[in-house]
Formats: structure tokens, C-alpha cells, sequence
């Protein structure tokens, strides 16, 4: 856990977020800056700064935030979804805490 980083903030709830789904492993909660109808994060509770930072030690959290990303848009309501995952400065990394954005609704989304 970082004591500056704001995800670790809202895992040891000291922040509050709109969670809707926690386990021993991940939190997933509302956007703040929502960019679609539904927008979600999905972040580990252990702070890993990003994904350039992951190894074969984290394969099984990776899997699990990305398995998560399906079962969990579908609850939200979501036929179809993106999903991103920021990486570094240069990639849009905003909070150095790895997280998968999960978004959809609507036809507001460019196609890439």
C-alpha cells in the first residue's frame, strides 16, 4: 500500500467510493470522470504502479481483473464494452496505480 496514492486510499476505505464489487483481491467502483453511460474501474488492492510493472507473479491478478470485465459489465447493463488500461505518463496514466477502465452504453464511443 502507498499512503499517497489514492487508490490505496479508497481500498483501505479511507476514501469513499461508489464500490459495487469487492473481493480479498480487487475493488471495482464508478468513474469519478465518467467518459461513457457506464464506466467502471477495476483495481487490485495491491499497489502495483502499472502494468510495465507487472510480471509473471501477477498473471493470475491480470486474469482475474480481466475476467472480471465481461461478468461485471453485463450486471451493469452493458451488451458490449471497452476496456483500457493506461500505461505510463506517455500512455494517459493518470493515477499510478494499475486499473482496468471498463466503459460502455450508448453509441457515444468512437470506433478505433
Amino acid at each position: 500500500m502507498s499512503t499517497d496514492c489514492i487508490f490505496c486510499k479508497i481500498a483501505s476505505n479511507d476514501i469513499p467510493a461508489k464500490k459495487f464489487y469487492e473481493d480479498e483481491e480487487v475493488m471495482v467502483f464508478h468513474d469519478i470522470r465518467p467518459i461513457a453511460p457506464v464506466h467502471f474501474l477495476i483495481v487490485p488492492k495491491e499497489h502495483v504502479v502499472s502494468l510495465a510493472e507487472c510480471d509473471t507473479k501477477h498473471q493470475a491478478l491480470l486474469g482475474k481483473m480481466l475476467l472480471l470485465a465481461p461478468k461485471l459489465a453485463s450486471e451493469q447493463g452493458l451488451k458490449g464494452f471497452r476496456t483500457m488500461i493506461n500505461t505510463g505518463a506517455e500512455g494517459g496514466q493518470e493515477v499510478f496505480h494499475l486499473h482496468v477502465h471498463v466503459f460502455g452504453g450508448g453509441d457515444t464511443l468512437p470506433k478505433v
